[in-house]
């Protein structure tokens, strides 16, 4: 580990080290040619991760060590033929043509895949799109794992959080949201659900999950919200517990997030710096804990958030301080695995170059960089800071030997089949979860099947609507236009301008929208086809609704009964 005084120290000459960032990656006037590639040998079979690792690293050159703690996005949905467009993107980005192409120049340790779609909160650091269908993914990861040498897999990421931030949308296993999960408080239907989720991600080539959330919500948060299991923290921890064994069982990396907290926090760290101005006692006691829980569980990463830690280093976001992320992550907490940052495309580490951003990150004590908002610049400013020693190569060499030591843990699980993608069983390991965290809040919210139901919802809504009126058909009830009982579906973003008349109102996001609804009310705190299918089977009185609220919600206290 490095000390905090060397890295200070290091600190302290690092702006005559990053450069002006404008040479495209070129190696500077004067500097020695880079190395020849060492790629990291296959691994063998028992053998020791750590021990393999350092092996390679010993064997590493300066280009070698800086690939392995970059992890980039790229354009296209292949990771040798993209289509014009994705290739002027690619070149903007990272001066090469291909997904593949840019593996091979930087000698990457891992890429993060990305998805867009129009309800999610982290939409605006997402530059691409490249998750369009599970046989797409297949040939796209098996083509970055050739393109890197085949031997050892890359480290391949997505944000497959479920609910809001769902990358992959068709094909696998969908879960409801973490907040569905904490609901229902039942941490072996979660550690079953999150394995079957893994186990598709594995069958893909994905192996790190950028999930799940250990953020305590004690703000009405909207860029947290129903991606938090709840605002308890001893509930937040034993589920995000549940979730990290069911992730990293299937062998999937999971990644606790935002460290040390964004729950208690009103600002979006994509596009300020919010403030946690809780005392060290308060995060102790309440956001720390399910960090501290899932690093006592073997949690294989950390993602530090874009947070300015009042009680610890005031006015420095974590990401760049040391303070948060060796004092008080590795040292007082214990965590040994690699930790990674947020986005460096958002905001609050834009107040830097590329360059100087990924070395400050990494003097902090980070080890993997995700998504630099350019990366020819990130990589220059690496080697840079490294040859003028603003760098220490120590530093470099203990970020990439944590980086390589997970790819080689992670390497001894075998792929799944792809014919095991959203299987019957993992269907119904989604759907046991839902429907357990159901809710209701207030009222009668049986209907009967002479009186019918007639869905309202935002045109937004359509496939919630549509899963909705399916499952109601299933258990014999009918939906019609109009004269039927009124169950309004809400859903996130929507707020009062949404609320109506209604005999059953359904929020299928944080349920504070409730406070002010009409009729029954019940919360699924998801969309999705699992959700819908378990409220159907509420509504017409074949299961007891078990939620308990993950969150309070003014004037209301959740009821376990219709």
């Amino acid at each position: 580990m490095v000390g905090f005084v060397t890295m200070l120290a290091a600190v302290a000459t690092l702006g005559a080290a990053c450069g002006s960032d404008g040479s495209g990656g070129r190696p500077a006037a004067g500097a020695s040619a880079p190395s020849s590639q060492a790629p990291a040998a296959a691994p063998t079979a028992g053998a020791d991760p750590a021990a393999q690792a350092a092996a390679a690293i010993a064997k590493f050159g300066d280009e070698d060590l800086v690939g392995q703690v970059l992890m980039p996005y790229a354009y296209g949905s292949d990771a040798n033929t993209v289509p014009d467009a994705a290739k002027a993107e690619n070149r903007a980005y990272a001066g090469v043509a291909t997904p593949a192409e840019m593996v091979k120049k930087y000698r990457l340790g891992g890429l993060i895949l990305m998805g867009w779609t129009v309800n999610d909160p982290t939409s605006s650091t997402n530059k691409s799109s490249n998750v369009d269908s599970p046989q797409q993914i297949f040939t796209l990861t098996k083509g970055l794992n050739e393109a890197a040498g085949g031997a050892l897999p890359l480290l391949i990421g997505t944000d497959q959080e479920y609910g809001v931030v769902t990358r992959i949308r068709s094909g696998v296993v969908q879960l409801p949201s973490a907040m569905a999960f904490g609901a229902a408080r039942k941490p072996e239907l979660t550690e079953a659900a999150w394995k079957a989720a893994g186990g598709n991600l594995a069958a893909l080539g994905i192996n790190v999950d950028f999930a799940p959330d250990a953020d305590v919500l004690g703000a009405r948060s909207a860029v947290i919200g129903s991606r938090s299991y709840g605002n308890n923290p001893d509930v937040v921890a034993e589920q995000v517990v549940a979730s990290t064994k069911g992730l990293q069982g299937a062998g999937v990396a999971a990644s606790l997030k935002h460290f040390p907290g964004h729950g208690n926090t009103s600002g979006d760290s994509h596009e300020v710096l919010p403030a946690l101005t809780q005392d060290m006692a308060a995060l102790q006691n309440v956001d720390l804990k399910p960090f501290d829980a899932g690093i006592k569980a073997g949690v294989a990463m950390v993602m530090t958030g874009h947070l300015d830690v009042k009680a610890v280093d005031p006015g420095v976001a974590a990401t760049f301080s040391s303070k948060v992320l060796v004092d008080l992550l590795r040292t007082r907490m214990g965590f040994t695995g690699v930790a990674v940052t947020d986005a460096m495309n958002m905001e609050p580490a834009k107040k830097y170059s590329p360059g100087e951003a990924a070395v400050k990150a990494l003097l902090a004590g980070n080890d993997l960089l995700l998504m630099p908002p350019n990366l020819q610049q990130a990589h220059k400013g690496l080697l840079d800071a490294l040859k003028s020693g603003a760098l220490p190569r120590e530093r470099l060499k203990e970020a990439a030997t944590r980086v390589l030591t997970l790819r080689y843990k992670l390497a001894a699980h075998s792929r799944p089949d792809m014919s095991t993608l959203d299987s019957a069983a993992d269907r119904a390991a989604a759907q046991a979860v839902a429907a357990a965290g159901i809710t209701v809040y207030k009222g009668q919210c049986t209907v009967s099947a002479s009186t019918g139901v007639t869905i309202v919802a935002d045109a937004k809504w359509a496939q919630s609507r549509q899963w909705l009126t399916e499952a109601l058909a299933a258990q014999g009830i009918p939906v019609k236009e109009s004269g039927g009982k009124r169950v309004r579906l809400i859903g996130y973003g929507e707020g009062s301008s949404a609320v109506g008349p209604a005999d059953i109102t359904v929020a299928m996001d944080t349920p504070f929208v409730l406070q002010n609804a009409q009729g029954a009310l019940v919360a699924t705190f998801s969309g999705g086809q699992a959700s819908m299918i378990g409220l159907a089977a509420v509504l017409a009185g074949k299961q007891k609704p078990t939620g308990q609220a993950p969150v309070p919600v003014t004037g209301l206290s959740a009821k376990t009964s219709c």
